[in-house]
């Protein structure tokens, strides 16, 4: 039975897997969008918006875990043990991992909001940095969690980093070979006569 003292330790576990899980869909939706996986049932207008919801409802999640730590009295964590880097007592590196991926997803945020104010090859770059912040937060996850050791944590989480490692890689191996049939196309081209 969950005790009053413990439902913020338990709200704080909680929502931050809630959060890994949302995100990893965004990542995976976001990959979709991209490469086009599912272009014969998908309709991008679609994938885009449960994309962007995803992503902000990864932010509000990570809100709701930051609020749930600040609550707790279980590691009492400080403002800026879970805003500054290594400046927590309780494994300090793992909860840095946490806190760099959180600034990285809030920078993925804004930027997605200002997309089309930035220069595209600019919001592409900073998008990009999904990948490490997906990383981090699994880091974050498996070394800071208070679930390591549960079976069913484990299993999920290695279902979400090989979910998202298989869609980037296929994303990877669809993006190779569009380039190089485009650079086989215009090899293949018949020469004008201006150049014969």
């Amino acid at each position: 039975m969950i005790t009053n003292d413990q439902i913020w330790w338990h709200l704080a576990r909680a929502s931050g897997i809630v959060a890994w899980v949302l995100l990893a869909s965004s990542v995976v939706w976001g990959l979709l969008l991209s490469t086009r996986l599912l272009r014969e049932v998908d309709r991008p207008a679609w994938l885009l918006d449960l994309h962007r919801w995803l992503g902000t409802l990864t932010w509000a999640t990570t809100a709701v875990h930051l609020a749930t730590l600040m609550a707790d009295s279980f590691v009492q964590f400080t403002a800026a043990d879970l805003f500054i880097p290594f400046s927590s007592s309780w494994k300090p590196g793992a909860i840095a991992w946490g806190i760099v991926a959180m600034y990285l997803l809030v920078v993925i945020q804004v930027s997605s909001r200002w997309m089309r104010q930035l220069p595209r090859p600019v919001w592409h770059a900073i998008h990009l940095a999904s990948y490490p912040t997906f990383a981090m937060v699994s880091i974050h996850s498996f070394a800071a969690g208070t679930d390591a050791g549960n079976r069913l944590f484990l299993v999920l989480g290695t279902s979400l980093v090989v979910v998202v490692g298989v869609t980037t890689a296929a994303r990877i191996v669809l993006q190779t070979g569009t380039k190089r049939g485009s650079q086989l196309q215009r090899a293949n081209r018949p020469k004008s006569r201006a150049n014969a």
